[in-house]
């Protein structure tokens, strides 16, 4: 049932997608949902021991490893709470389904801070009334999920009448969306219309970030490294280019049959928007020229595997002192951890004290296994997280509950120029509890402002938005849309900057203008005297813009 659950939704992850209400680029529902449960799917086959505990509990950890973004984080959480709900059953009938229902919605509520009507967590609050209903009547395990599976669809289509944002667009809540195509799975699972094939593609697929760390980053055994014919290990994402897709549009199983040619080991992951690869190869050269047919080359990785085996001969003993090593050192005070995607915003947030960071931003949703291992890392009394991005703030906060030994406390940063405001109040010299107040603190002193493109046309709040639109958002609300970036950008300052601002400092990314960044800063000069500027080369992808209003 967990399988083909999330084998179902990953065929509809798109769709799910594309219901997001903003048409900012943060389509990415259906994504992160998909990547939870897949890992919870993953853990769960692990195990030889299949029987109803041993399956439910290696499926919690497997969510809880994998949840990414704010709708992963809930959705583990309802299916964490299922499982939990199930630990103990060796055989199911419909109470214990509709109990399982029912301990999950529970645990969902209890982690979400202030839950909103309207989305997955009232779809699967109604689920659960209707499976209970059903269980009264009969106790049997297919009748209760029918029922849960129908009330699901109805619940789904009154979302839009308890979150009217749903209604002004004309969509039903994603997340609610997503949960439907799990339960349908379910449903299919539990009646034997499954196959091996839909469980092995629903647990194989690899994400988009997180690739199978494959065995040689492990083997060590009695390989030479003479003996290893591709000798690096090659991993580099492809930020597609529609001025180049165009040119040479992108067939993915072309595509990864010429990278067959060069190398071994291959896994090619691709979405509308991104290609991810790993490949050995003996000439990794060739697989950079290959791949920038189709856009522009980021997060470029390329490990010498023959050094590596040699390094890796004595690996055992490497670890023990290591752990020794890191035993025996004296612990650091702090370490802070933040989320950044761009190398000049990287510098930003060095240039004030961050030491370890996570990779991800609006798209990319880091796991909460990718935030234990940079908190693992550290040695440090105090660990601060600064998720800079309001669907990344329930993934730290899950990923901090998790250590016991670590003091963890996240700072919930909803964009950069807050994580900015929160490092601008840190102190070292103070203690945590005061350097804790003094960054949520800092978060209100400062208010932000962004430049995207709309991934495409709707309506919000009376502005008429057309896919391709440039968009101006302050504090997440669009307040200008228009054709030229120039015309957007100082829309959004100005509608930034108010009696109180003193200092506008503008982060630039991959995509900015030069002519626009200059224009911006000569206009705030000439309608604002009592306002500085500065600019930094943030290199950030997706958002042109970024302004930051102190």
């Amino acid at each position: 049932m967990f399988a083909e659950g999330a084998h179902v939704l990953d065929q509809h992850s798109e769709r799910v997608d594309a219901l997001n209400v903003f048409p900012v680029p943060d389509g990415d529902t259906g994504t992160n949902m998909s990547l939870t449960i897949s890992s919870g799917v993953k853990e769960m086959k692990q195990g030889e021991d299949m029987r109803t505990p041993a399956v439910a509990k290696r499926f919690s950890k497997g969510l809880l490893m994998g949840a990414r973004g704010n709708s992963g984080v809930i959705l583990s959480q309802l299916f964490r709470g299922f499982a939990k709900g199930i630990e103990k059953k060796e055989e199911i009938d419909g109470q214990a389904l509709a109990s399982a229902f029912e301990n999950g919605v529970e645990t969902a509520y209890r982690a979400v801070m202030k839950p909103v009507e309207g989305t997955i967590l009232s779809v699967a609050k109604d689920a659960s009334k209707a499976a209970r209903k059903e269980a009264r009547k009969h106790n049997d395990a297919d009748a209760v999920l029918e029922e849960a599976l129908a009330e699901t669809r109805r619940s789904l289509e009154r979302t839009p009448d308890l979150l009217p944002v749903l209604k002004e667009v004309g969509v039903v809540d994603s997340g609610g969306q997503g949960l439907l195509h799990i339960y349908e799975g379910m449903q299919a699972g539990l009646r034997g219309e499954s196959t091996a094939d839909h469980a092995a593609e629903a647990t194989e697929q690899p994400s988009m970030d997180a690739l199978v760390e494959t065995e040689h980053h492990h083997v060590q055994g009695d390989i030479a490294p003479e003996d290893i014919e591709f000798g690096y290990c090659t991993e580099v994402m492809i930020r597609f280019d529609d001025e180049k897709t165009k040119k040479n549009p992108y067939d993915e199983e072309a595509f990864r049959s010429r990278l067959s040619e060069q190398g071994d080991s291959l896994l090619v992951v691709s979405d509308e928007d991104l290609v991810k690869i790993h490949i050995h190869v003996e000439y990794p050269g060739a697989v950079m020229d290959e791949a920038q047919k189709y856009g522009e080359l980021i997060n470029v990785k390329i490990d010498n595997m023959r050094e590596q085996n040699a390094e890796l001969s004595s690996s055992d003993m490497h670890k023990e002192a290591a752990e020794t090593k890191k035993q025996t050192e004296k612990k650091s005070t702090y370490a802070i951890i933040a989320v950044t995607m761009g190398s000049g915003v990287q510098q930003l947030f060095e240039s004030l004290g961050v030491e370890a960071f996570v990779e991800g931003g609006q798209t990319m949703n880091p796991s909460t296994e990718q935030f234990m291992e940079a908190i693992e890392k550290t040695n440090a009394e105090h660990v601060f997280l600064i998720p800079n991005n309001g669907n990344i703030v329930m993934t730290a906060n899950q990923a901090a509950d998790v250590f016991e030994d670590v003091d963890v406390r996240v700072i919930p940063t909803k964009s950069v120029p807050q994580g900015l405001g929160a490092m601008f109040a840190f102190n070292e010299e103070q203690d945590v509890a005061a350097n804790e107040e003094a960054m949520n603190e800092g978060i209100s002193t400062v208010k932000s402002a962004s430049v995207t493109k709309a991934i495409r046309d709707t309506t919000i709040e009376g502005i008429e938005i057309r896919e391709n639109d440039f968009m101006g958002l302050v504090e997440g609300k669009i307040v200008s849309s228009g054709e030229t970036l120039e015309q957007t950008l100082k829309k959004a300052a100005e509608a930034l900057i108010d009696d109180e601002v003193e200092m506008l400092t503008i982060i630039a990314g991959e995509d900015a203008e030069e002519a626009c960044t200059e224009a911006l800063a000569s206009h705030v000069e000439e309608h604002y005297e009592d306002v500085e500027t500065e600019t930094h080369d943030g290199k950030q992808p997706l958002y042109h813009y970024i302004l930051s209003a102190e």
